[in-house]
């Protein structure tokens, strides 16, 4: 009935499936993502090697695990970006239930680290971040109940989806990771954005979490104290904070030199967290532009495309995962120029870390797969066809 209201597009009788994935996936998206994680190895060759040296390792033992990793992260990537958006939302949804159980085993069977937060599983040769998976699937959930409450005798899918953000963000917050839990609700309101939300249910809400945001900053001494040093005027130089800006002035435009940069011998997260301050000692403020540029093209290409899609689900979907994917990597960026209090969140595909290529990839292959050139038309599509 819906193609025979709204027309389609031609469909390419027998296509193979690789053939059709190619000729509908956005292939500007694709290279950037492809791009992006090929930074992250060159920046893993210089940032990598220190702690490889400290831990009586080999010198590239962290870059051959990352390569590892994102070989996992790129196969995932492109399996799931073949699929079409129904079973897509199957598999996040079964996602989205694995990782939160996950994360409810934490406090029990998780480990911080020495970091003061539990947010790991160890396994010995590997750790497994649950928080890192369970973004994509919430999105996934989240787009679901929204576009099921846009349907007439609909179930109230916003208040669900409100009440399953309020426990993540909760759990969050008790790991403690105030990081993640912002995330979380940053893309529940961009998302709930997207479906229409009044715009002083908003503000309201805007008001909860600023409430607690001061909740936090009064009760957790670990909140407490990384606002405090970002309030601060001064930064104290043997900080990660200060090792990262003082590697950021000292590489200008065009850095010091590959393999010149100091800071990795000297910035414990120097491959995970700040691996932008290596970025920007060792090649200059070019690379990091070029970074940035990369991250600001699968954003705006990503919601360009979703802009004329007319499934709701497709759309709040695909806005979530972008809208996420951007924001975690601003964020990133934004701490290592003091621009934003520490977070301990990872720059995707460029960081080191395994749950963190590994989910990045499967938020990127949902959201490829979200924004795939549909055979059953677009919204421009419908509004031409009306309007004659």
């Amino acid at each position: 009935m819906t193609e025979m209201v709204y027309g389609t597009v031609p469909i390419r009788a027998g296509e193979p499936i690789l053939p059709r994935w190619w000729r509908t996936i956005d292939k500007l998206s694709l290279t950037c993502v492809l791009i992006l994680f090929g930074i992250g190895l060159l920046l893993g060759l210089a940032a990598s090697v220190p702690l490889a040296e400290k831990n009586g390792l080999p010198p590239f033992y962290y870059v051959e695990r990352q390569m590892a990793f994102g070989a996992v992260a790129v196969a995932v990537m492109v399996v799931l970006s073949m699929l079409p958006p129904q079973a897509a939302r199957r598999l996040g949804v079964i996602g989205f239930v694995l990782s939160f159980l996950a994360l409810l085993l934490l406090p029990v069977f998780g480990t911080d680290f020495g970091k003061g937060a539990v947010r790991w599983f160890s396994f010995g040769f590997a750790s497994v971040q649950p928080s890192e998976f369970l973004k994509p699937g919430f999105v996934v959930l989240t787009a679901w109940l929204m576009a099921a409450a846009m349907e007439i005798g609909g179930p109230p899918g916003r208040l669900y989806s409100f009440l399953v953000a309020t426990v993540i963000v909760v759990m969050l917050a008790l790991q403690p990771d105030f990081g993640q839990a912002a995330l979380i609700l940053f893309a529940w309101g961009v998302m709930y954005f997207v479906a229409g939300a009044p715009f002083l249910l908003l503000t309201v809400i805007g008001g909860i979490v600023a409430a607690g945001g001061l909740a936090a900053y009064s009760h957790s001494e670990h909140f407490a104290r990384r606002i405090d040093g970002f309030l601060s005027a001064d930064i104290d130089p043997r900080t990660q904070i200060g090792y990262a800006a003082s590697a950021i002035q000292e590489g200008g435009f065009f850095g010091v030199g590959v393999g010149e940069g100091q800071v990795k011998w000297t910035l414990p997260d120097a491959h995970t967290d700040f691996i932008i301050a290596v970025a920007a000692e060792e090649y200059g403020l070019v690379l990091v532009l070029a970074v940035i540029v990369l991250y600001a093209v699968v954003v705006v290409r990503s919601l360009w495309r979703l802009m004329r899609e007319r499934d709701p689900f497709i759309r709040l979907a695909g806005t979530g995962l972008a809208c996420v994917f951007g924001v975690q990597a601003l964020i990133n960026m934004g701490v290592a120029v003091r621009l934003l209090p520490a977070k301990g969140m990872t720059l995707p595909f460029v960081s080191y870390g395994g749950s963190s290529v590994i989910a990045s990839g499967i938020a990127i292959g949902l959201l490829l797969a979200m924004t795939r050139t549909r055979p059953q038309g677009t919204i421009g599509d419908i509004l031409l066809r009306r309007g004659r």
